[in-house]
């Protein structure tokens, strides 16, 4: 199962289009091994999201959001959201379906990005007045555009670096 989703991962992200031989052919099976454990090629991508979803979701738990220090959390979580986002770029940008698994988790990632934003807002990092929602979602644009704009091919841990401090400092001064 864990080659197929990987070998859809791969062959979708070339061509969104890709048949299910295709994919058969790049995960090393015979078409009917996928057609026996999906029954439609929409079955794999909702099955490809949904993994990708957990993946994500297991990124943002390991960062330990509720445990450990706000800053700390924020590194380890960007750092690992970043790694399963750049293998997994296809299936996580597709829109989740209302009510599915991959929705469900993309909520818990949410909740639980504004709960460590919260405890970083708790010890001053972050402005008392800034909306969390905001923040949350510029924190989201910089992910992302760090994903697109990596030419440096800097590591997990320098993007973290830099998307915590652009997104606690911006581009002012320091002192």
């Amino acid at each position: 199962m864990r080659a197929i989703l990987e070998a859809a991962e791969r062959v979708l992200a070339q061509e969104s289009g890709a048949s299910m031989e295709q994919i058969a052919a790049a995960a090393g099976v015979a078409r009917t091994t996928i057609h026996r454990r999906f029954a439609s090629r929409q079955a794999l991508i909702e099955a490809l999201a949904s993994s990708a979803a957990r993946q994500l979701a297991q990124a943002v738990d390991d960062g330990r959001p509720d445990t450990a220090p706000p800053l700390v959390a924020m590194h380890r979580i960007t750092a690992n959201v970043l790694e399963v986002k750049s293998a997994w770029a296809f299936a996580l940008g597709l829109p989740a379906a209302p009510g599915s698994e991959a929705a469900v988790l993309h909520q818990h990632i949410a909740r639980s990005c504004t709960a460590v934003l919260k405890r970083a807002q708790d010890d001053k990092l972050i402005d008392q007045a800034a909306d969390l929602d905001w923040v949350r979602r510029v924190y989201y644009a910089l992910i992302g555009e760090s994903l697109h704009g990596n030419a440096d091919g800097a590591d997990p841990d320098t993007l973290a670096a830099r998307i915590i401090d652009t997104l606690l400092h911006g581009a002012s001064p320091r002192a």
